[in-house]
């Protein structure tokens, strides 16, 4: 009899333990999904113009003006040196701005360093829509500073002029530039909104791209 009580009280303690744990795992449970909730309550009430969001058009704004200033300015020293950096010399380092960039300020703001790729995550779902003309003000404040740089240092002479003036006919240079632009956005969706993509190598991939689209369009268009 002392061993049969003993044994039912054992296992009314093992039971009770066991609901107890069970209970105490629904609370904690319940508490990380209030914690959840919370969190995701208070990104969504985060106010839009924080320090950190104005870290991020800060890094939007100097990713864009170094791109604009390493791009052209080598446009500008190859027309006047007489073509030193050579035409594949621009399209390697228009390639290798990017890549620069999306490394430095990538994990400040995004590195999108282009109104159409704040549009296109947007569209998305993976960039808030309020924050697009924001980012593209920034944006376009630093391609604008760029080229005002570039004008101080070079001059407005033609011959120093760093822009580009389609080869082909009208047709030809939209159909080009509707092709290279797809061909960016889709590398930049796919190594940087799909999770199964390799993170790190996202801003190789759309260096390299950038580096192809100029080599292959950019006399063209």
């Amino acid at each position: 009899m002392a061993g049969g009580e003993h044994g039912v009280n054992g296992l009314s303690e093992e039971t009770r333990a066991m609901e107890e744990g069970s209970r105490a795992g629904g609370d904690q449970a319940g508490c990380e999904n209030s914690e959840q909730d919370g969190g995701s309550k208070s990104s969504t009430n985060y106010p839009m113009f924080s320090v950190q969001f104005v870290q991020k058009l800060i890094a939007e704004i100097l990713g864009t003006f170094f791109l604009i200033f390493a791009g052209c300015a080598a446009v500008a020293v190859n027309k006047r040196t007489g073509g030193t950096v050579t035409f594949p010399g621009i399209c390697i380092t228009w390639g290798l701005a990017v890549m620069v960039m999306v490394y430095s300020v990538g994990h400040i703001s995004g590195a999108h360093l282009n109104p159409a790729v704040s549009f296109a995550f947007a569209t998305c779902g993976r960039f808030p829509w309020k924050q697009v003309p924001a980012y593209a003000a920034a944006q376009v404040t630093g391609s604008a500073a760029a080229s005002l740089a570039l004008r101080v240092l070079f001059g407005n002479a033609p011959e120093h002029f760093f822009g580009t003036v389609p080869a082909g006919s009208d047709v030809q240079s939209l159909v080009m530039e509707f092709i290279i632009t797809f061909y960016l956005m889709f590398v930049v969706s796919g190594v940087a909104t799909d999770n199964r993509a390799i993170g790190e190598l996202a801003g190789l991939a759309v260096g390299a791209t950038v580096l192809l689209n100029v080599l292959f369009a950019g006399y063209t268009s």
